[in-house]
């Protein structure tokens, strides 16, 4: 009897393995509210320049986590500093929309400036697996721009 409940025992805990690792393949929420909070940290004591730098370094795992990255954007929509596509810093970006129709610059800018900070949903690309999925990005608005990260779902 007690060699069946090892087995299942052994059964169980290798099919839920692969769940359990994962998981931690992909950054929490937590993880994405407390990186956002250290970049605005960084931003206050170091300056724009080299927050912006390090934000766009790969290397600098504070703000490159699995497939959690900072995003930064002015209250107009113009991206400052981005830690997964350098080719969309200083474009206007305000109109843009995931593949469902959703203006989600636009929405993270209407929720930093109504409530300071909160969560926005939308479709985006995962930097790990490439492919489009649903994403939530957690925004606090720090000066005259919003400073984001997000966890994919």
């Amino acid at each position: 009897m007690k060699a069946v409940f090892g087995a299942l025992a052994i059964s169980f805990s290798m099919l839920t393995l692969p769940l359990a690792a994962s998981a931690a393949d992909k950054g929490s929420a937590d993880e994405a509210v407390a990186m956002v909070k250290k970049a605005a940290a960084l931003i206050k004591s170091d300056g724009k320049d080299k927050a912006f730098a390090a934000f766009s370094d790969t290397g600098n795992t504070t703000f490159h986590d699995r497939d959690l990255y900072i995003y930064v954007y002015d209250l107009n929509g113009v991206a400052l500093a981005h830690g997964n596509n350098p080719k969309m810093v200083g474009k206007p970006l305000i109109g843009l929309k995931d593949n469902e129709g959703k203006a989600m610059i636009k929405e993270m800018i209407d929720l930093a400036k109504a409530k300071g900070k909160g969560w926005v949903e939308f479709k985006w690309p995962n930097p790990v697996t490439k492919a489009v999925e649903a994403k939530a990005g957690y925004v606090e608005k720090v000066d005259d721009m919003l400073v984001g990260s997000g966890i994919y779902k």
